[in-house]
């Protein structure tokens, strides 16, 4: 099982996507009747002990530390580290700490996903002036000392992003630091659907970028023999390719939970505090009978479901946007689905030629993506 650990609530950054939005007062909350669980402690402060024992019930558990931004609490880093019966350790990080990091706490990382959304004007209006430099200063120090592990950009997509512009950018970077690409929509995660272009911007800029993209990912695969690490392309097409529905690609809810900074168990990390929805604690619950949570409502009849499997649980079970708003954002899936089922052809054509294999689209399953932004 996958499981993602909240360290703290304070990040050093507020992003437009994030954070700020909680001080635009025309943004309503996520859900209506949400019951908040507002002694949540800021910092992680449960018994490690517990969090080991926990962890040790589960026959090959992969633990993600995340946050707010977990590059401030290097200390509990260092200490699960040592002790917790992990074998591989992911982490999510905006990037802006990994110049101060000790050598030997990042060599020790599988897969690094750093917050970065594109050139350096765009991240720094999402995330803040500076951002981009010293993020990329962070990110050659990581290549010059020889981290041989998964290095995958994690770009926040909205309407001021051009997504063909963006995704070049830093796949094509003189000085690229990554070994993959994803990059998640900011769509239906927060009542802020009136006040947005979202529609527009979706139909005339992002379905054609995605479109457009997709041939770029295949012209690599012909020119090249290489099949780019590109995820909401590599998971979806590996499974077009078999023939093979999917279930909720991130993990969440059957897969991948997320243990809080007081132990309870939630099926996604963005439900932080949301009490009806925790699924145990890690001092009563085993890993090996946490209940799944299941997609539900309209997705249950959609025909996208196999290829999607959902798309977010966090949205289906919110509903922060009019169904109107669902619907556009369900668009930008069907767009996404209609691209690559379009490739397969060519791919399976390259495929006979040898040029490339089925193996080329290996990949870590539940390793923080999304894949369907």
């Amino acid at each position: 099982m996958h499981y993602h650990l909240l360290l703290t609530d304070h990040c050093n950054l507020c992003c437009t996507y994030c954070r700020g939005k909680a001080f635009l007062p025309d943004t309503a909350p996520a859900g209506p009747d949400l019951d908040l669980d507002w002694d949540l402690p800021p910092e992680l402060e449960v018994d490690l002990s517990r969090l080991y024992a926990f962890l040790a019930r589960d026959s090959c558990p992969v633990l993600t530390f995340y946050g707010g931004e977990p590059l401030l609490r290097t200390d509990l880093i260092r200490e699960i580290m040592a002790h917790a019966p992990v074998e591989r350790f992911l982490i999510h990080t905006n990037g802006l700490l990994l110049e101060r990091v000790d050598p030997d706490l990042l060599l020790r990382f599988s897969t690094i996903l750093v917050s970065l959304d594109g050139p350096r004007d765009l991240t720094d209006r999402y995330r803040g002036r500076g951002t981009y430099d010293a993020v990329m200063r962070g990110l050659r120090r990581l290549r010059t000392l020889g981290f041989r592990g998964e290095v995958i950009a994690r770009m926040t997509v909205a309407e001021e992003t051009d997504i063909e512009d963006a995704v070049l950018h830093l796949a094509e970077h003189p000085a690229h630091p990554f070994t993959s690409l994803h990059w998640q929509l900011d769509a239906n995660f927060s009542g802020d659907y009136r006040r947005r272009d979202f529609a527009r911007w979706a139909e005339t800029s992002y379905t054609p970028g995605i479109r457009r993209l997709v041939a770029r990912w295949v012209e690599e695969m012909g020119e090249y023999g290489r099949v780019l690490r590109w995820y909401p392309f590599l998971d979806t097409t590996e499974d077009l390719l078999r023939e093979r529905p999917s279930m909720l690609r991130c993990g969440s809810g059957h897969a991948n939970y997320s243990i809080l900074t007081d132990g309870s168990l939630t099926p996604c990390p963005l439900m932080v505090g949301m009490r009806a929805h925790y699924v145990g604690h890690i001092t009563t619950s085993d890993p090996g009978t946490l209940p799944q949570v299941p997609i539900g409502g309209e997705c249950t009849g959609c025909n996208l479901l196999a290829f999607c499997g959902g798309r977010c649980l966090y949205a289906s079970i919110l509903r922060p946007w009019p169904e109107e708003a669902r619907r556009t954002v369900c668009a930008t899936v069907q767009g996404l689905h209609d691209a690559l089922a379009g490739a397969l052809p060519q791919i399976r054509g390259l495929m006979a030629e040898g040029r490339i294999r089925m193996e080329d689209f290996a990949h870590e399953k539940y390793n923080g993506c999304e894949i369907i932004p």
